[in-house]
């Protein structure tokens, strides 16, 4: 079994172009198809304003790193 995830535009015309491997060519193929629409890429609604201050009471920190690794150089 083998997994192809890709993002593509229907038409008008409601027609779908999917191109499979080469190697599965003259193959009977059990295909499943689940219609996801991409069009909504942004924030949900109000996301900002419900999430803004949320850590106020429990602020993240981040802790001394360190010193850097010394290594040799690369010749």
């Amino acid at each position: 079994m083998q997994t192809i995830r890709m993002n593509t535009h229907i038409g008008t015309d409601g027609v779908l172009k999917l191109e499979v491997p080469l190697e599965m060519a003259n193959t009977d193929l059990e295909i499943l198809l689940v219609l996801q629409p991409i069009s909504n890429r942004s924030w949900p609604k109000n996301y900002f304003e419900e999430t803004a201050g949320s850590l106020a009471d429990d602020p993240l920190e981040r802790p001394p790193q360190g010193d850097y690794e010394v290594r040799e150089p690369i010749p």
